[in-house]
């Protein structure tokens, strides 16, 4: 047996094969493609605003570049206690939140903290896989509440209480959602609180993509509900909100006891957020909000008019109350979303990706983010509307 093998044969089982393959295949195409249009990762084009990278620089000119506590900078966690409280109504203490590499790192500490072997974790879905595979890892089964077009992908409390089962042990609910960016409507918010009460199940609330709401949807913050905070993990960061995707800053907010238990494991993930990037975030809160406030404007414009084009185009979709995507139909084609996806790339240059990455056994639907100027995204539907017209055409 060789040393490679050897290794591969004590892989433990729980570490599985997931969705990432066809996302590397896409990559790979990509690479070798000139002018290629991006409308797939979650990324947002838009720079880092100059303010934030500042802080950053002056954070290592000044030597603030050494280890931080593991919960974070003291400043930092008050600082996203006080946006919280402004911007959601939300009641946490600056000891009440842990600083982690990004929401992703939130993720796996809420499910290491919480998930035992057997037990389920209903998640929202279509859905962000990194939590089937952080309670896999964990022991537990994922157990996915679907969502559907037909109600702009917003969830239905009957389709969450029907998977309830003796083993359930807490709710994932992410709104603003990815892929869909349905928003769950505060009516459902509540009726989902009456829910994990009546069941006693706990709710991590994922709000990363909080502060993209488009007018008329509104955004509730679940851990504000009475008697809620208690048996709630809120999650947010900085990733999505100020386009500081690669600076790996996220936070986690819960009562203090549960983070006085988190704090040592959380320290043996990382040890702390890299604390430049720390000193950044806090720039981020305490600064000049103008060019998120331009980000969000693009944003809106990009949404319209894309929604327009997708209806014009003959594609439907579900129409996205919050973040920067649109999860399309597009079964109309008579492709699978893999085989689309995959022919689009290679005969235009334009990358979306397939639903069937977010835990959608349909392949019906494929999710856009309108993360490129206008005018390329314009382009994208003019290349994606000749695909198609192809498509049909050779059929």
């Amino acid at each position: 047996m060789t040393e490679h093998s050897l290794l591969l044969s004590r892989i433990a089982p729980r570490i599985t094969e997931e969705d990432g393959a066809f996302r590397s295949k896409m990559l790979g195409i990509a690479a070798g493609l000139d002018e290629v249009i991006a409308l797939g990762r979650g990324d947002p084009d838009f720079h880092t605003p100059k303010h934030i990278a500042e802080a950053a620089k002056a954070a290592i000119d000044d030597n603030q570049h050494h280890y931080t506590g593991p919960t974070g900078l003291p400043a930092l966690r008050e600082a996203i206690a006080a946006n919280l409280r402004a911007e959601y109504g939300l009641d946490y203490t600056a000891d009440e939140i842990i600083v982690t590499a990004g929401v992703q790192e939130s993720i796996m500490l809420c499910m290491l903290a919480l998930v035992q072997p057997g037990d389920e974790v209903l998640i929202t879905s279509p859905r962000f896989t990194t939590y089937d595979t952080a309670v896999t890892l964990c022991g537990g089964t994922p157990v996915p509440v679907p969502t559907f077009e037909k109600d702009d992908f917003a969830l239905d409390v009957a389709e969450i209480e029907k998977r309830i089962t003796p083993r359930t042990r807490m709710f994932v609910l992410v709104s603003p959602n990815n892929p869909t960016g349905a928003v769950t409507p505060p009516d459902v918010i509540r009726q989902i609180a009456e829910l994990a009460e009546k069941h006693d199940i706990v709710i991590i609330a994922d709000e990363i993509y909080a502060r993209l709401i488009y007018p008329p949807h509104e955004h509730l913050s679940f851990a504000t509900l009475p008697g809620m905070k208690g048996r709630t993990i809120t999650l947010n960061g900085f990733s999505k909100t100020y386009a500081m995707t690669g600076w790996r800053v996220g936070y986690m907010a819960a009562p203090r006891d549960v983070v006085d238990k988190l704090t040592e494991p959380r320290h043996t993930l990382s040890i702390n957020t890299c604390t430049v990037s720390q000193h950044a975030a806090l720039a981020a809160l305490t600064g000049p909000q103008d060019d998120m406030q331009a980000m969000y404007d693009a944003y809106a414009e990009r949404r319209a008019w894309l929604m327009d084009a997708l209806t014009e185009a003959g594609l439907s979709y579900g129409a996205p109350g919050g973040a920067f995507y649109i999860y399309t139909n597009i079964s109309s084609t008579g492709m699978s979303a893999p085989e689309f996806c995959e022919g689009l790339l290679r005969e235009t240059g334009v990358m979306v990706f397939p639903g069937t990455m977010f835990g959608d056994d349909s392949a019906d639907y494929i999710r856009i983010s309108y993360l490129q100027p206008l005018p390329l995204i314009r382009e994208a539907m003019a290349r994606i509307k000749r695909f198609i017209d192809t498509r049909k055409g050779a059929a």
